[in-house]
């Protein structure tokens, strides 16, 4: 059993700042947990713009506070989130998030991320996993 709070990472190499400096995540569940995913608190900064392409993963977000634009660049439909909304990148579909105020969100990944991805210049995560245990 694993029990451990967001505050616990606070400061930690589980506290992940992106290098574009429009969000941070807390990553509460890593890869080297090995459960088949990861968790995350993220937070996304008020009047910031974030283009995203999961390619290597399904992430599925829900919205806990604050408020954003979200637009799938598949289809150009736009939709608003908000607290107690959820939406599925099941698709692998890119996506822009166009933030109002900070939105604060809860999110899942799978494959599970190790908490050293960052976007790279197409907003895609890489495929890094742990090495096997010995």
């Amino acid at each position: 059993m694993i029990v451990r709070s967001f505050k616990d990472i606070e400061g930690t190499d589980r506290h992940v700042r992106a290098k574009s400096g429009t969000w941070e995540s807390k990553r509460i569940v890593l890869a080297k947990e090995r459960v088949g995913f990861s968790l995350h608190e993220t937070i996304l900064y008020a009047g910031t713009e974030t283009s995203m392409w999961y390619a290597n993963h399904i992430e599925a977000v829900v919205c806990t506070k604050g408020e954003a634009e979200l637009t799938d660049q598949e289809t150009g439909k736009t939709y608003t989130i908000t607290p107690g909304t959820m939406y599925l990148l099941d698709g692998h579909e890119r996506h822009t998030l166009r933030v109002k105020e900070d939105f604060h969100c809860i999110c899942v990944f799978n494959p599970p991320v190790t908490g050293r991805e960052d976007h790279d210049e197409n907003g895609v995560y890489p495929l890094l996993t742990e090495p096997e245990e010995v």
